[in-house]
């Protein structure tokens, strides 16, 4: 018998909110506290976050600007340079336990890109790899970022697939320190259906079948409870 994966539907959620769930389920999952995978699905409040290869010139908006439009901004533990989340932007955060799978951090990062290709294919969208850059693009668009943290061998932190994300908020940002680089979206490339919702319903079997899980529909409350973890 296959694997669960729990797959959590936050609707749209605060980023800190979510970050510290994400944080407590890994470390229950390494602790065995947890004992499936999980894939949290998220629509985010507009957002900026840093991580730990962010640049300095990556952000040449003062903080002070982004919360005057409504944007909040987070230094993070995940991998890769400076992104965006917000309204019309799917972001998936998988903790999943490598042991279970393959101590690979480099396996797991093209594993969530070809959960990307193949959920836009699905869409009417080619997205392909570009050598040498983490994501998915569509030609010299990017449309999907990824980064990541593994601790204990249980990842947190994950992937963001534009939608139908307002571009605009791109250009406050050099999005993923690639100066010159072009984002898109599932939208502006003619993909179908264009809601997060209809994306979200693609993404989670396709990521589930890639990492030989079955998925399973898991309410957000079953996790709150015990999100705290004694001693942590």
């Amino acid at each position: 018998m296959r694997r669960l994966l729990k797959v959590v539907h936050l609707g749209r959620s605060p980023y800190a909110e979510v970050l510290e769930l994400q944080r407590n389920l890994c470390r229950q999952r390494a602790d065995g506290l947890q004992p499936d995978d999980l894939l949290l699905l998220v629509e985010h409040d507009p957002v900026f976050t840093l991580g730990r290869g962010t640049r300095p010139g990556s952000l040449p908006v003062p903080a002070e600007a982004l919360h005057a439009r409504g944007a909040a901004l987070y230094e993070v533990e995940r991998g890769g340079d400076v992104t965006f989340h917000g309204p019309g932007q799917l972001v998936g955060y998988p903790i999943i336990d490598l042991t279970m799978h393959r101590e690979d951090l480099h396996w797991y990062l093209r594993e969530l890109e070809s959960v990307l290709i193949e959920s836009l294919g699905l869409l009417g969208v080619r997205g392909e790899r570009s050598q040498g850059r983490t994501g998915v693009w569509v030609g010299d668009r990017k449309i999907a970022s990824i980064g990541v943290h593994v601790k204990r061998w249980v990842t947190l932190h994950g992937f963001a697939l534009n939608v139908s994300t307002d571009l605009t908020w791109f250009d406050l940002i050099v999005p993923c320190g690639l100066p010159g680089v072009r984002m898109t979206a599932v939208a502006a490339e003619g993909g179908a259906p264009s809601t997060v919702d209809a994306v979200r319903a693609i993404v989670a079997p396709v990521f589930a079948r890639r990492f030989g899980l079955a998925p399973i529909l898991t309410e957000a409350g079953t996790l709150r409870p015990c999100a705290a973890v004694p001693g942590a």
